[in-house]
């Protein structure tokens, strides 16, 4: 495929908003691309406007399945005035292309959609199978992978690149992300009569302080390093001379493989249930999001081979072997298919991902093509 209908499959793509939603539209529009070039795929469709979408190569000569996924969604856009360029026009300056989405991660999405029509069109014989799953709702509680995961679209895959922006770096393991919320309980008064009550912003506190050294005795991960923990959102109260008898505070983990999801949420009930047991304060437990730290050796290899496929196509820049403290879908794939090698590798910026004047550089744009396409022609050949 040239340069120019490469970068015509990328601006679509940020052209259709699809802002926490509406993946049917993205989805439809790369089945008609995957049509044309005569690959075969499925949407899958839920809600009103979202769908996952699978699609696969290979005559499955061999039993490797080798795995491509990215996620159709986008973050919000909070204030367009903000933007300089607007987020969903896919203006170009320079080498950079700027929208909602750029770097994360239609960028990465373009790339593989590009990658199987290119060996199809190629005609590269793909002795085991390549399978490309496009997910819905990464950025928020990942419906989309829970939904194929369910289906078993990951518990045959011998090995997943995941295509979120890496700036061309690989990334080996990722940390999981745990997000929780405290509810404290109290029994509202009149300021002028506080003993009479039970503040539940000062039994909020009472975990507050206890959250400060709660993870001390985490294992450090060989891979990931330290557990990082944080309280991230406190509300409470209605008014200012009324004891208040709600609170609640939301915090994020970031749990390893040395000390796990689960580990975290039996250390957090503890502390919950020696606060309630040893003050008048009643605390509740509530689990939101709850997301595996994913980790393959750094001699793993399939590591070293999509390590080496990366050195030789981003020629312009350095490639390194790096962790980061992150969720992706493959949190959720691994639940089914714990042993799977996983890799994370996409193009510029992830420094922006989220942010105002999103983008992606056309360079590490084309050489995530290349290095994507280098991998699967050289993964069945090991």
């Amino acid at each position: 495929m040239e340069k120019e209908e490469q970068l015509q499959i990328l601006k679509d793509l940020i052209q259709i908003k699809s802002v926490n939603s509406n993946e049917v539209e993205v989805a439809e529009y790369i089945g008609k691309l995957f049509q044309k070039h005569h690959i075969s795929y499925k949407i899958d469709k839920f809600g009103e406007d979202r769908a996952n979408l699978v699609a696969e190569i290979g005559s499955g000569k061999m039993d490797e399945v080798l795995g491509f996924t990215g996620h159709q969604d986008t973050v919000s856009v909070e204030d367009p005035s903000a933007w300089k360029h607007d987020p969903f026009k896919a203006e170009i300056d320079g080498d950079k292309l700027f929208g909602r989405g750029a770097a994360d991660m239609k960028s990465g999405l373009a790339a593989q959609v590009i990658t199987l029509i290119d060996l199809v069109d190629e005609g590269i014989e793909i002795d085991g199978k390549i399978r490309f799953i496009a997910t819905a709702g990464e950025e928020y509680g990942t419906p989309g992978a829970n939904r194929l995961n369910e289906q078993g679209v990951a518990n045959d895959l011998s090995a997943l690149v995941v295509g979120e922006p890496t700036n061309g770096q690989v990334i080996y393991a990722h940390s999981g992300s745990l997000n929780y919320q405290i509810k404290s309980i109290g029994k509202a008064v009149h300021s002028s009569r506080p003993a009479e009550g039970i503040n539940a912003i000062t039994g909020l506190s009472k975990y507050i302080d206890a959250e400060a050294t709660l993870f001390n005795d985490a294992p450090k991960d060989k891979i990931l390093g330290q557990l990082q923990h944080s309280i991230t959102l406190i509300k409470g109260g209605e008014q200012v001379n009324i004891i208040p008898d709600y609170a609640e505070l939301y915090g994020n983990i970031r749990p390893t493989e040395s000390f796990d999801n689960d580990q975290v949420i039996s250390t957090i009930k503890n502390e919950v249930a020696k606060i309630n047991k040893d003050t008048e304060f009643h605390l509740e437990f509530h689990l939101v999001h709850n997301f595996r730290p994913v980790e393959t050796e750094p001699d793993n290899p399939f590591i070293t081979l999509v390590d080496q496929a990366a050195k030789d196509n981003y020629q312009d820049r350095d490639v390194e072997l790096q962790t980061i403290n992150a969720a992706t879908d493959a949190s959720v794939f691994i639940t089914s298919n714990p042993k799977l090698p996983v890799v994370i590798l996409g193009a510029d910026e992830s420094g922006v991902a989220h942010q105002t004047d999103e983008y992606t550089t056309l360079t590490s744009y084309y050489e995530t093509v290349e290095t994507y396409e280098s991998i699967a022609k050289t993964y069945f050949k090991q």
